[in-house]
């Protein structure tokens, strides 16, 4: 239950809701769960996160028409271009904060192939974990 809860909020935090998986992580190496299974944990769901802002971005355009989207069309259009500017490769820091997110909603947006987004988002966020629970765990040691 306790990884279960850690792949949620990582799933959650890499939405564009607000949200942080980091804490929770570093309280449960703390208390002495396996790292291998919190990096499993974190790292899943938090992938898992990112591929539901791509396939919102994919399905986003649908809807630009519409009085409601929240989006304007200079807007979607700056961001198109920086993400452009640059490239697939930019998914790798899909782990940072702010930024990230947005930057996975707009390759759903730009159609990047989900393989190669799967590809570049899931080694970000694995190397992103893997740092965090080595530091954490040299720290609490």
């Amino acid at each position: 239950m306790v990884y279960f809860s850690l792949f949620f909020s990582g799933l959650l935090a890499a939405t564009l809701f607000p949200a942080s998986s980091e804490v929770l992580l570093l309280a449960l190496l703390q208390q002495g769960y396996s790292p291998l299974w919190l990096f499993v944990a974190a790292t899943a769901g938090n992938t898992l996160g990112s591929c539901v802002n791509w396939y919102l971005g994919r399905r986003l355009l649908d809807f630009q028409h519409k009085r409601w989207f929240p989006v304007s069309a200079p807007a979607l259009e700056k961001a198109q271009q920086q993400f452009q500017r640059f490239g697939s490769w930019s998914l790798l820091l899909a782990w940072l904060p702010v930024v990230g997110d947005p930057l996975t909603l707009v390759a759903g947006v730009l159609k990047v192939p989900f393989s190669l987004f799967l590809l570049l988002v899931l080694l970000g966020k694995a190397a992103r974990y893997a740092l965090l629970i080595g530091a954490g765990s040299a720290w609490l040691t």
